[in-house]
């Protein structure tokens, strides 16, 4: 069977994306932020050295910590060392009702690409003759909601990215708290590029809704208004049914 071009990319595009929005949820990495420390050094401990030493200066090492928060997930590292250590998700930012918003509509967005991929690829049936597209097309549908759903979860972090977790009522700030200097990171753009997908694929699903006909054979109405038209298998079998057929 010639499988349509459109019900190619779907399927094709939908489990990608699936993939890439998995990706995204599963990883720390939606936004992040450095924090420089000031760390004293050894010459900081000779202040009460003798006026012989006082030529030698204390020195003052910058110390960075890179911070980094995902929908489940957070971790914090020391640059350039090994000093990892990453956690779930607590305190403010766990109860802040973006974050929880996020994490439901991602989880529904996976859930209903899964059963749209699943309900598509019964659609497909790349191994009969003919294929569903009706369900196809509602494998489609529930894809394209799914990307939707993600790219409203995503819409709603982006927008509110330095703003989550904080608590308004604390106007003021703290010198002796780091500040950190909030950005978007990688899952981000892999999110939004596995909703793309999502959309993508899910509405080609949907436009192989269409049922084509074959160009090579008229249709039986065409046949009764101008009889010049002629098809051999019709002539040789004055009984058969025309069937409308993927071509």
């Amino acid at each position: 069977m010639h499988t349509p071009a459109s019900m190619v990319m779907g399927i094709v595009f939908a489990p990608l994306g699936l993939v890439l929005v998995f990706t995204a949820a599963i990883t720390p990495q939606w936004r992040e932020g450095q924090a420089h420390l000031g760390m004293a050094g050894p010459g900081s401990l000779l202040r009460s050295g003798t006026k012989s030493h006082g030529t030698r200066s204390s020195s003052v090492e910058a110390l960075i910590l890179l911070r980094s928060d995902g929908l489940w997930e957070s971790c914090l590292q020391v640059e350039r060392s090994d000093l990892r250590q990453c956690w779930p998700v607590a305190g403010p930012y766990q109860r802040d009702p973006r974050v929880r918003l996020a994490q439901g509509l991602v989880l529904t967005s996976l859930f209903l690409c899964g059963t749209g991929i699943v309900l598509a690829c019964i659609g497909v049936r790349c191994w009969a003759d003919l294929p569903l597209r009706g369900v196809a097309a509602s494998g489609g549908l529930l894809v394209v909601t799914a990307g939707l759903l993600s790219l409203t979860a995503l819409g709603v972090y982006t927008h509110n990215l330095k703003r989550l977790g904080m608590d308004p009522s604390q106007k003021i700030h703290n010198p002796r708290y780091p500040h950190l200097n909030l950005h978007p990171a990688g899952s981000l753009y892999f999110g939004w590029l596995g909703s793309c997908l999502q959309v993508l694929g899910g509405a080609a699903l949907l436009f192989s809704f269409k049922r084509p006909r074959c160009p090579t054979c008229p249709s039986r109405h065409e046949l009764s208004v101008s009889p010049c038209h002629s098809c051999p298998e019709m002539t040789n079998k004055p009984d058969m049914d025309v069937y409308e057929v993927s071509c």
